[in-house]
């Protein structure tokens, strides 16, 4: 892979990886660019939302934008990768994952940390829409465990669907994860964001779900882990939260992959033990290019001053995609 990473210096205004997570998360800009809705139906006959950037060119590269837990296409971290590929001459096309664009989607299932189906749909429609143009993909948080374990658990290690990948911050271990956020004050602050969330989804359906599941139940949840044993695992044809996380987590399907990956990562991410990121199978793996540095936080890598705050990580995925897909 014909790249070198530019160095990171965390901002020093910004110390620890909370302050890396939150000030990194309100600090990217929430203008543009503009997008352009998609809605493709999928083989289930549910939806899925695409929001394309505008296109710098007939030849230009495509790259799918994989959000986080409870995202969409419209976050600042989704809008400002988008700003930094266009600015690299690619074409960014953000997916909203089940339920994620604003409106319920029409099946029970929404997206999950495994459900690697819709965005291998989505791909294969754009490698038959535009044979000619190579197609790259970035995916953050869960995003990018849905990446990793599409690309590792395909044929050829993804090789069909992709020229080139990057997944920053990701939960490689859904079970370590999980855990660590109800081991701290603020940890518990994280899940309870993503919990009312999830939460509020299952009220748009709650009657088409409590035929089949236990909602009240459900409802009550108090952690990511309760609310996965309640309504992910069930929902979805898992036993259990367990062996949801065995079975959806990344770091198993590392030895697969075969596209070209960049992966961006911090020790203190508060969303993952550093002894669960997969140093060693990233070793192994000639495809995967494993850049991990003591501080950033999760989704942070927040440099610069707070008069003009810079996003390393965004920026050294537009500068690995360019330099695979357009320098290679």
């Amino acid at each position: 892979m014909p790249f070198t990473p530019r160095p990171f210096r965390p901002a020093s205004w910004a110390p620890g990886p909370h302050a890396q997570t939150l000030l990194a998360r309100g600090l990217r800009s929430s203008e543009g660019p503009h997008f352009q809705r998609e809605r493709l139906t999928t083989p289930d006959d549910d939806f899925l939302d695409l929001d394309w950037c505008p296109d710098p060119g007939p030849d230009a590269p495509i790259v799918l934008v994989l959000h986080g837990l409870e995202g969409s296409a419209r976050r600042r971290y989704v809008r400002n990768v988008c700003r930094e590929l266009l600015a690299h001459g690619m074409r960014p096309a953000a997916l909203n994952l089940r339920g994620c664009s604003g409106e319920p989607n029409k099946a029970l299932v929404y997206y999950h940390s495994g459900k690697t189906d819709d965005p291998a749909f989505v791909l294969e429609t754009l490698r038959a829409r535009y044979p000619g143009r190579r197609l790259g993909a970035i995916g953050f948080s869960l995003g990018g465990n849905v990446l990793l374990k599409l690309m590792g658990e395909r044929d050829y290690g993804g090789r069909a669907l992709l020229d080139a990948a990057v997944a920053m911050s990701v939960p490689y271990d859904l079970a370590a994860g999980s855990a660590l956020l109800e081991q701290s004050v603020m940890g518990r602050a994280y899940s309870g964001y993503f919990l009312r969330s999830l939460k509020r989804k299952v009220r748009w359906k709650e009657d088409r779900l409590r035929p089949v599941l236990d909602v009240t139940s459900a409802l009550a949840a108090r952690t990511i882990w309760e609310f996965d044993e309640r309504i992910t695992a069930p929902l979805n044809g898992f036993a259990s939260a367990d062996d949801y996380y065995a079975r959806a987590s990344s770091s198993r399907f590392l030895a697969g992959v075969r596209v070209p990956t960049l992966l961006l990562h911090s020790t203190d991410d508060p969303f993952l033990p550093p002894a669960c990121v997969p140093v060693e199978p990233a070793e192994r793996n000639p495809a995967l290019h494993l850049v991990l540095h003591p501080q950033g936080g999760h989704v942070g890598f927040l440099a610069g001053s707070p008069w003009r705050p810079s996003f390393w990580g965004d920026e050294e995925s537009a500068r690995f995609l360019d330099a695979t897909l357009i320098g290679f």
